[in-house]
């Protein structure tokens, strides 16, 4: 796929991107380059490859599940105007 000066253009405008008249050109060959290396990933028949979550055959170490912090919460709601059952009551918003 062949990239024009105005699809450069119309690229950045969408991105948001402000890119000065002498960069156009440039930009232009680098996002050229990107999609040919997308053309030809796009050649290769990868139907009998597994797809993977993670690049590494190995499973994720886990630290153990312990409690680390206290429970303050009823320091926390001592200074709420309302609480109920462990719970801060809040004035209805929608109706």
């Amino acid at each position: 796929m062949s990239l024009q000066r105005e699809d450069v253009e119309k690229i950045a405008h969408l991105a948001r991107l402000a890119v000065p008249e002498e960069e156009l050109e440039h930009l232009r060959g680098e996002l050229a380059g990107i999609l040919h290396l997308v053309e030809q990933m796009d050649e290769l028949d990868t139907g009998d490859i597994t797809p993977m979550a993670h690049p590494l055959e190995m499973t994720q170490r886990l630290r153990v599940d312990r409690v680390t912090e206290e429970n303050h919460r009823d320091q926390y709601q001592a200074v709420a105007p309302l609480v109920e059952n462990g719970l801060y009551l809040v004035p209805r918003v929608i109706e």
